[in-house]
């Protein structure tokens, strides 16, 4: 009995001298400065955002094909009974949630690249607006940051005036991700959805296209500034038929966040990406950012690079029902040399020089 109680007591100061060890080797190792959570933060802001437009309504459509084939079919079955039931929503300004647009984690979302909004001129809430948003880049994210999130103050800087953000229409065919964009305001890119917009609210209503598109984001690259414009005509023909006035705006650092393989016109490889771009909507972009433990090694979450957007001033447009050909082209063209404007005069102050240049095609 002695040699067991002695045996006991033995292991028990070992466990105890193991465990006080322990504890002496965590306490020496240096905890997180308030900056190594702040830049943690920042980082899972990013994916759960990237994860999101790329795999959500993927992911959301395959396991509802599968369980249609389990004993939980019943969920798939009643979801696809909603998405019939609701399949106009999103035509008819979609079901905006105002707390998802204030949530925290867009504020972190903010700070990791940092994206920043400037403001030139007021915008009156008794007209309706079309902001016209450059350029697309890969994933959009300064329109993304600042037309769809509350994080950088625009409802505060343009006070009465409430923004919506259009993307692919075929985004909202796919389930759970179609709830996930209407929360956040952002509506389909057809005439029927931004009709409803600036007809059917009323005003201080301010609609963000992205006017480049797919065919934009082919050629977006550090260093370019080429934009595809002089033949999209179709938002300012809806500006003149609603008259919304017309607003240029230009993130500056939107083609640095990512790099992208680049296949010459005439290729291949170009000509798969344009073919697929007319069939589905957006181009399959062979592209890599930062990974996910290091900011030197590849992988698909953008780099931090600052993002500034400026919102020029507006152009003012008559309501015309039915605008001839020549008005819409006088339009456009007053709309290209508002953009020129807004872009040589901000070029210096945010990140490029005296002789860059702006090329429309």
């Amino acid at each position: 009995m002695k040699t067991i109680i002695a045996a006991c007591s033995q292991n028990l100061s070992g466990s105890r001298a193991s465990l006080q060890t322990a504890l002496r080797t965590l306490l020496a190792v240096p905890w997180p400065s308030q900056r190594d959570l702040r830049s943690g933060l920042q980082l899972l802001a990013v994916l759960q955002w990237v994860l999101s437009f790329l795999l959500l309504g993927t992911v959301s459509l395959l396991l509802l094909i599968y369980l249609l084939f389990t004993s939980l079919w019943p969920i798939s079955a009643l979801y696809l009974a909603w998405i019939i039931f609701d399949w106009d929503t999103p035509e008819k300004g979609g079901r905006r949630l105002p707390s998802l647009r204030r949530w925290t984690v867009w504020k972190h979302f903010r700070d990791y690249f940092p994206v920043k909004l400037v403001k030139t001129h007021d915008l009156s809430p008794s007209h309706n607006y079309i902001i016209g948003s450059h350029p697309h880049g890969i994933l959009c994210v300064g329109a993304f940051c600042n037309f769809v999130t509350g994080s950088t103050g625009f409802q505060e800087m343009f006070p009465g005036i409430q923004s919506s953000l259009t993307t692919l229409a075929g985004n909202f065919r796919l389930p759970l991700f179609r709830e996930y964009l209407m929360s956040g305001g952002l509506c389909p890119v057809t005439r029927r959805a931004i009709g409803y917009l600036l007809s059917q609210n009323g005003t201080g209503n301010a609609v963000a296209i992205v006017i480049g598109g797919a065919a934009e984001s082919l050629s977006c690259r550090p260093g370019v500034t080429t934009l595809i414009l002089r033949h999209r005509k179709g938002f300012v023909r809806m500006a003149l038929q609603h008259g919304a006035f017309l607003v240029p705006s230009f993130s500056f650092g939107e083609n640095d966040l990512f790099r992208q393989v680049v296949f010459e016109e005439g290729s291949w490889m170009r000509s798969i990406q344009r073919r697929f771009q007319k069939m589905m909507g957006f181009a399959p972009c062979v592209f890599y950012g930062r990974g996910l433990t290091s900011g030197s090694s590849r992988g698909f979450l953008p780099y931090a690079r600052p993002i500034t957007t400026v919102v020029g001033e507006p152009v003012a447009v008559p309501k015309v029902e039915n605008p001839s050909r020549e008005m819409v082209d006088r339009y456009h063209e007053m709309y290209i040399r508002a953009l020129l404007k807004l872009f040589n005069e901000n070029k210096t102050k945010y990140g490029l020089s005296e002789t860059d240049e702006l090329h429309i095609l």
